[in-house]
């Protein structure tokens, strides 16, 4: 039977299995992993890896709100224990032309983040607002992170 996640669990699924990987090789530590990615109209959007794909990408996004979903995971390797959540940010573009669309992904920058964009680079210029935690868009949501470590670190 194949089901298909909601994008939030599919986040935490990649997140976790991320963070389990890794606290298989080491015994006593804790690890976090995290994953992230878009849901615009109705499609998950990862790094598009190519110029032409983050083209595509960016024209779907422009002048359109889209939702940036990152999922995290924090396992204990030596207990065993692990936390699984999601973080979503709205995001809404401004209206790119096609000439700033070419030259964004010229820099590179666009094929190595999830929707073709990084707002803690060049992207920050393509956005008009935010709702939600900037540190979600970035790609790790930072206050839920630190809340949930709080638990695992308690004496």
């Amino acid at each position: 039977m194949n089901v298909m996640l909601a994008p939030a669990a599919l986040a935490q699924k990649l997140a976790f299995g991320k963070a389990l990987a890794v606290a298989k090789r080491h015994t006593n530590a804790i690890v976090i992993g995290a994953d992230t990615f878009i849901v615009h109209k109705k499609k998950i959007l990862g790094k598009p890896g190519t110029p032409t794909l983050a083209r595509a990408m960016l024209r779907s996004l422009s002048g359109a709100t889209h939702t940036i979903i990152t999922g995290f995971s924090i396992v204990d390797s030596k207990t065993g224990r692990h936390v699984e959540k999601a973080e979503s940010t709205e995001v809404t573009f401004v209206k790119l032309l096609s000439r700033e669309i070419d030259a964004y992904v010229q820099t590179g920058e666009p094929l190595r983040a999830a929707g073709g964009y990084a707002i803690q680079g060049g992207g920050s210029g393509l956005i008009k607002g935010i709702s939600g935690d900037y540190n979600n868009v970035a790609g790790l949501p930072l206050k839920e992170l630190i809340r949930e470590l709080k638990k695992f670190t308690k004496p």
